[in-house]
């Protein structure tokens, strides 16, 4: 397998093999031309992540699994959804919830309606909206799960 890179605005170069690469078959609300990303993990930022797209290195949105923040989430995945990603065992799988930042990280808010599922057998992906739930788009992140320097770069 032959490793890839790019280089990223706001990461610098990264190098990545072909199974690293998720991809969004259906696209993501807002970038439905953006089919090919990777998710990022960078130490001094945890527990956030970065969903970066391979499309246009310009586009990377930061997310986190949810249950680092919202022990008590409990989402109910559509019948759609858990057919269309082939999502049989738990064990498949994860989600994870974009996470949008203020201008100057004065506030976070994390999007609970429609979390990113990645199966990571298939890497195959897709925003996932939930129904018949009480869960907000900008939910606020408790400041003590947010730490204003996390999502600065």
């Amino acid at each position: 397998m032959v490793p890839h890179q790019v280089d990223l605005p706001r990461f610098g170069a990264v190098t990545y093999a072909d199974d690293d690469v998720i991809e969004f078959p259906w696209g993501l609300p807002g970038f439905a031309d953006h089919r090919r990303f990777l998710v990022l993990a960078l130490e001094e930022q945890a527990p956030y992540l970065w969903l970066q797209s391979l499309d246009d290195p310009k586009v990377a949105l930061p997310i986190v699994d949810p249950w680092q923040v919202f022990a008590d989430y409990k989402p109910t995945l559509p019948y759609y959804a858990r057919v269309a990603l082939d999502l049989e065992n738990p064990a498949d799988f994860v989600v994870y919830c974009v996470v949008v930042c203020t201008s100057g990280a004065e506030e976070l808010t994390m999007n609970l309606l429609a979390p990113v599922i990645i199966n990571l057998k298939q890497r195959r992906a897709r925003q996932v909206m939930l129904e018949g739930t009480s869960y907000a788009v900008r939910q606020p992140i408790p400041r003590t799960a947010a730490p204003k320097e996390a999502l600065r770069s």
